[in-house]
């Protein structure tokens, strides 16, 4: 027998005959037998509609750093959540299981805890994801109403029905990719301030706690005034018996000083989203403990107030049960003698002069936001964490140049996740970063609160003058204007490489590491759903590809993932687009200043195609090398245009490589002459790297924000109706260049993309050094841009060269050593972003 939640919203649900439910079916062959196999004939899609993390119970042989998941499932007629076998966890690090999307169970258990009476879940042993979108949900009106499907005799389970894990150890859930985020009902806000009348004779001032002895000490009530506030710190582990092993940092302060307070554990769900800049405070049953020396700790020069360090205020859930009353800003009394917060803004033209490691506070017009990433913590001991973080350019009218901002996760995810272009952004505590052959970039601290429109109104800053002067400044913009200046999503990273590569033996942490391409296959086989890495690898280029449009991920059948076996889809080929398209990308990505300059190369071009296709019918051979054009052919070009024209083109095709037959005819090549040789000595040859969709940075729309806003953060934990109502419209991509790196030994191979910043307006152009250079293909793998981008005259976009002129000019990287920078970034499924930063030749490397 099958019970379902009992719940007043879907008691309509079950009136008249019952709907066939392949959840129902399934749960009720596993009373009969321990492990249920299914038959292709048998499975039917599921709707993944929750995915939830959680710290693994510790048992014997389990990695340390392991977190459990589970699953919530839907056929259109139940829910059911399930415990994901930790053997397909990788499916979530790689993002293949992922919400809004089918999957198919061929292989569950139901497993019963010993432990606790009434108490058992489905466990998923086996399953086959698909890529594509979902067919059962477009089926449902809204997905929270259909009932949980629970076993008989354990419908009295609270665990069963509430947000908690199935782990019946662990309490509460975990942000999927981040410990820092909030997640889960447990977490309380927007609760009234207190309107009770509260006793102010008899209190403490925070320089009598310093002062005190702390043996003898009785504890009066304090009041205090949140002037700071840190991120959520989890400090989870096996063998921890703490329920909700949170702690949180705030400086408080009184007419005396400040101080630090600390709120630990079960009172983090409790107040820490109710607990923010400007709130007062009233505490009874504190305790005072030694302060941590090690923290990191907000710069509060410009308070101008005596800061207490020597001890920090303890609020515990129990031994004592400390008393917070958060006080209603009607009944704060003048009188109490409360600081007022303040703020140290700076403005852009000022951020140049700011020394390294100094903190400021920014506000401005944000103009891009680049996709959520994730990097890897750091950590010597306890589960592996991830912090995530995404980068932002803001402007506030006092200089050309906008801020440059690293923001990572503040625990404000829904604060951080709608960070969007023409947004006016408030950031809080930003440290300087002051780099060679950079701009300066602010990152966020442990400190940083961020605000964005929407969450200003009563903010203690709102009457600080610089930000009455930033709101007056943006007053005279036009939305329209400055609507063509934003960009969302994309690859992105910054700070730009120095112009010397320096490897330190002393210092191995402050510069990219050095690795060996064996080792770039374990981190690529390693790394999870958006997660970056920033690499270093030397060898030579052995071969260069011009190639018209990202990669796409085709539809393909599903993948079956079980604790036996795991099979790998195997990305689509290439794409590339008709002639017709190609144009109308050349087109929508050109200014008229490009088109008018241009119409030569595209009429050469064109005959170029032409004769292109004549050889190829002729029977060229299939390989041959792009080699620089003589003295001759230069002296050629000064004759009549067309004859000029025609000659280059017949010119510059006896040197392109000629492709095979399944390929497009318009790709362009170079390979090095060894290259044919080293090929058949290579014992692996890594083809995965790209440009995908994910790839390129889209333009900003108020129009499609909220598809912007998804597309660009990371995958939801949980599905929403919004989160399939519109796709995200295809990139606008000229093309890019996939270059073949051999190592340098000779052994493995990969291939990375090039894709050159081509316009000035490109978010990766900022901060750029921008040194004129010769648009050679070593030169412009050397600076990261073609030259130049903006006509120095005119001030407007200038006319670039086309790639078979860039390439004409690849034989220089014959047999050169090089050191390649490559960002590294796991887009989710099969996709896997390798591009090339920047490539050093050996001159322009040093060893420290």
């Amino acid at each position: 027998m099958l019970i379902m939640e009992d719940s007043s919203s879907c008691s309509s649900m079950v009136t008249g005959p019952p709907q066939a439910s392949v959840l129902q079916r399934t749960l009720e062959r596993l009373s009969s037998t321990q492990c249920l196999k299914l038959r292709a004939e048998e499975v039917a899609p599921l709707a993944v509609i929750a995915l939830q993390r959680y710290l693994s119970e510790q048992s014997e042989g389990q990695q340390p750093d392991s977190y459990s998941y589970d699953v919530t499932v839907t056929d259109g007629v139940w829910r059911a959540k399930c415990f994901v076998h930790p053997d397909l966890n990788h499916l979530v690090h790689k993002n293949t299981l992922r919400t809004g999307t089918d999957v198919y169970i061929t292989q569950c258990s139901f497993v019963y805890n010993e432990r606790r009476l009434g108490h058992g879940y489905i466990c998923i042993e086996g399953l086959r994801c698909d890529a594509q979108g979902s067919t059962v949900l477009p089926r449902i009106n809204d997905v929270s109403s259909l009932p949980m499907l629970i076993r008989h005799g354990m419908e009295r389970s609270l665990v069963l029905q509430s947000d908690v894990p199935l782990q019946v150890n662990r309490k509460h859930y975990l942000s999927l990719w981040n410990n820092d985020d909030p997640e889960g009902d447990i977490w309380t806000s927007g609760c009234p301030p207190s309107q009770t009348v509260l006793d102010v004779s008899k209190i403490s001032l925070l320089s009598s706690l310093d002062l005190s002895s702390r043996n003898t000490w009785k504890p009066l009530p304090l009041l205090v005034k949140i002037i700071h506030k840190s991120r959520l710190r989890y400090y989870g582990k096996f063998g921890l018996k703490i329920d909700y092993p949170y702690q949180a940092y705030f400086e408080v302060a009184d007419q005396s000083g400040t101080m630090s307070l600390v709120l630990w554990n079960e009172l983090c769900p409790k107040f820490y989203q109710r607990l923010n800049v400007g709130t007062v405070l009233y505490l009874q049953n504190y305790m005072l403990k030694q302060s941590y020396s090690s923290r990191t700790r907000p710069q509060m020069d410009h308070h101008r107030m005596k800061t207490f360090r020597s001890i920090e205020i303890c609020l515990n859930p129990r031994n004592p049960a400390s008393v917070i009353t958060v006080v209603s800003p009607k009944s704060v009394s003048p009188q109490w003698g409360l600081p007022e917060v303040s703020y140290q803004f700076t403005t852009r033209s000022e951020v140049d002069k700011l020394t390294n490691n100094s903190t400021r506070d920014v506000i401005g017009l944000v103009t891009f936001v680049s996709r959520v990433e994730r990097v890897k913590c750091k950590v010597n001991k306890g589960p592996e964490k991830y912090w995530t973080y995404r980068w932002v350019h803001a402007v506030d009218g006092t200089s050309d140049q906008p801020f440059i901002l690293e923001l990572f996760s503040s625990s404000q995810a829904e604060i951080f996740s709608r960070i969007c272009p023409m947004t006016y952004l408030v950031c809080t505590q930003m440290r300087v970063c002051q780099v060679e052959g950079s701009l300066p970039y602010l990152t966020s601290t442990c400190e940083t609160e961020m605000l964005i429109t929407g969450y200003h109104k009563g903010q203690p800053y709102v009457n600080d003058p610089r930000v009455k002067s930033f709101i007056q400044w943006t007053k005279t913009l036009k939305d329209n204007v400055v609507l063509q200046k934003t960009a969302v999503g994309g690859h992105y990273c910054y700070p730009h490489p120095p112009q010397i590569f320096t490897q330190s033996m002393a210092d191995a942490s402050a510069q990219v590491p050095l690795v060996s391409t064996g080792d770039l296959k374990k981190e690529l086989e390693t790394l999870h759903y958006r997660e970056h890495k920033k690499l270093a690898i030397q060898g030579q280029i052995t071969a260069v590809r011009y190639m018209k449009n990202p990669k796409t991920t085709q539809s393909q059948p599903p993948e079956e993932v079980s604790t036996d076996v795991c099979e790998q889809a195997v990305p689509d080929p290439h794409n590339h687009p008709s002639a017709a398209e190609e144009t109308s990308a050349d087109s929508l990505t050109s200014s008229p200043s490009d088109k008018s300059s241009a119409s030569s190369r595209k009429r050469r071009i064109q005959m170029h195609k032409a004769a292109q296709s004549s050889l190829s019918r002729g029977g060229t051979p299939t390989k041959r090398r792009l080699r620089h054009k003589n003295t001759q052919e230069e002296q050629e070009q000064e004759e009549d245009e067309s004859n000029s024209e025609f000659e280059e083109v017949q010119n510059v095709d006896h040197s392109l490589q000629s492709h095979n037959q399944n390929q497009d005819s318009s790709v362009l090549c170079w390979e090095s002459s060894s290259w044919p040789k080293q090929r058949e000595d290579v014992s692996e040859h890594l083809c995965q790297g790209g440009v995908y969709q994910d790839s390129i940075s889209r333009r900003f729309t108020f129009d499609e924000k909220n598809v912007l806003l998804r597309w660009s953060n990371l995958q939801p934990t949980r599905w929403t109706p919004e989160q399939t109502a519109d796709s995200i419209p295809p990139a606008l991509c000229p093309g890019y260049y996939q270059v073949t790196i051999l190592g340098i030994n000779k052994k493995i191979a990969f291939d990375a993309a090039y894709l050159p910043v081509m316009r000035s307006d490109d978010p990766r152009a900022v901060g750029l050094p921008q040194d004129p250079h010769g648009n050679t293909m070593l030169s412009c793998l050397s600076s990261g841009f073609l030259c130049p981008l903006r006509d120095a005259a005119s001030h407007s976009e200038a006319p670039l060269p086309e790639p078979e002129e860039i390439l004409v000019t690849a034989s220089e990287l014959e047999d050169t050593h090089v050191v390649c920078i490559v960002d590294l970034c796991h887009l989710g499924g099969d996709e896997v972003e390798i591009l090339i930063n920047k490539v050093y030749r050996v001159t322009e490397v040093s060893l420290d």
